[in-house]
């Protein structure tokens, strides 16, 4: 590893050390203070240039522009992870090193992504560069539970009628085969995503004792409902425009199945066919999705519960919506005898325009920095803080600049996050052509 990458892990190895989980409560507390002030330390040429705003906890930078009449635009990557329970390989606050990698929670979402971006314009600002227009940093401490952090910035940006010209959020990043059958290193870059809403089944009865049990007790209508949910067809299968874009850049890397990828719209009902054989991420790509997370029935092992609830977690496309998804699936739970409460119906957000200048920037960013990488705009199925900035900006593109395999995706939420050593510098270049071309 060079020196230039062994610097930058060593500065991303102390954002991964301090421990930054986030939870539902009061998001507001001494660890992200300390992790702010951190950040102070380690880019302190950047923190000169800029202001500094604290929202509960989430930090927005402002560095004046030469243009004060042009439209701002906004770099975001936020601070806060989940937990890291399991069994690691590695300490998941330890920010070790083994294999070229530096291994540990946030290492990938969301902290390598916020040290790249602030490391990208802390050296600007030590080049006494000025960008041609406003930019401004943001970084939640609450994108992973409630986005109240994001939400607050994004109605700041609206209460001082400040419009973004476009933003650039974490999101895809770059892949080989990224949905089966795709061979090459493709940059898949979200315009979009879909949105996330909480939702509880509950099932009611007398409840009763366990030797005795009546027909359809509260956990069985549970159980029908949720296989009948898990067997398909529940959502309408579209394919968006952007899904079609996605399949055209994919079809020339795809072999004979290329001739139907390549042309989406002929082929529409095939596709709303295979694609979800291929993975669940190609599938997810055409309809809302059901996944149930969390449930509880009786205290007792020989008691019938009076109440008994499964959790949905519903990621709603597009063309359904949060409204059409969510009557859906209250009508399956209808036929189970069963009710429906939205915990939290989440927002929808827009679609940047893969044509928009935003896109066509971040196009030749990677162009630029990563040789021979393909661009594919794709919907996210992942929630980000940029959900909450449809009403200051209309371009937003969510990417991140690191190349990673399937074991690193998997890793993401999941066990041994980890982040390749030799991948730094690039991310780094990515961000600085941005800031020098917005």
């Amino acid at each position: 590893m060079d020196e230039r990458n062994q610097a930058y892990a060593d500065k991303l190895s102390r954002m991964i050390r301090l421990e930054t989980v986030s939870d539902y409560g009061q998001p507001e507390n001494e660890k992200f203070s300390a992790f702010q002030r951190l950040l102070e330390e380690l880019f302190p040429h950047l923190f000169a240039a800029c202001s500094k705003r604290d929202f509960r906890g989430s930090l927005l930078l402002h560095w004046p522009g030469r243009d004060k009449d042009a439209e701002p635009v906004l770099f975001l990557n936020h601070m806060d992870v989940v937990e890291a329970g399991g069994d690691w390989s590695h300490p998941p606050f330890a920010a070790e090193r083994a294999e070229d990698k530096l291994w540990g929670r946030g290492a990938l979402d969301d902290k390598g992504g916020l040290w790249a971006m602030l490391q990208a314009g802390d050296e600007l600002a030590g080049e006494d560069f000025i960008p041609s227009r406003d930019i401004y940093f943001m970084s939640s401490c609450t994108e992973e539970t409630s986005g109240c952090g994001a939400e607050a910035i994004a109605a700041w940006f609206e209460e001082n009628g400040i419009r973004l010209a476009m933003s650039f959020d974490e999101g895809g990043m770059i892949m080989y085969d990224p949905i089966g059958g795709a061979e090459g290193d493709f940059a898949m870059i979200g315009v979009g995503e879909k949105g996330c809403a909480d939702l509880r089944f509950v099932a009611r009865s007398a409840g009763g004792h366990a030797s005795t049990p009546d027909r359809d007790t509260p956990l069985v209508r549970l159980g029908k409902f949720m296989a009948a949910a898990d067997k398909g067809g529940l959502f309408d299968r579209e394919l968006s425009d952007t899904t079609c874009e996605m399949l055209r850049r994919f079809a020339p890397y795809m072999g004979k199945v290329g001739i139907v990828t390549g042309r989406p719209r002929l082929f529409a009902p095939v596709l709303k066919q295979v694609l979800p054989r291929l993975s669940g991420a190609a599938g997810a790509l055409l309809q809302t999705t059901l996944a149930f997370t969390m449930a509880r029935g009786s205290g007792g092992y020989n008691v019938l519960p009076e109440e008994a609830w499964v959790v949905g977690n519903m990621r709603y496309s597009h063309h359904q919506g949060r409204d059409g998804s969510i009557r859906a699936a209250s009508e399956l739970a209808r036929r189970y005898d069963i009710e429906v409460e939205v915990l939290d119906g989440g927002c929808e957000s827009r679609l940047t325009d893969y044509n928009s200048p935003a896109f066509r920037l971040t196009e030749r960013a990677v162009a630029a920095v990563f040789p021979g990488v393909k661009p594919v705009p794709y919907v996210m199925t992942g929630a980000s803080d940029s959900r909450f900035l449809d009403r200051v900006c209309d371009q937003c593109i969510r990417f991140l600049p690191f190349k990673i395999d399937r074991q690193q995706l998997a890793s993401i939420h999941g066990l041994d996050e980890n982040v390749d050593m030799d991948s730094l510098s690039p991310a780094v270049d990515y961000y600085k052509f941005l800031m020098r071309e917005v």
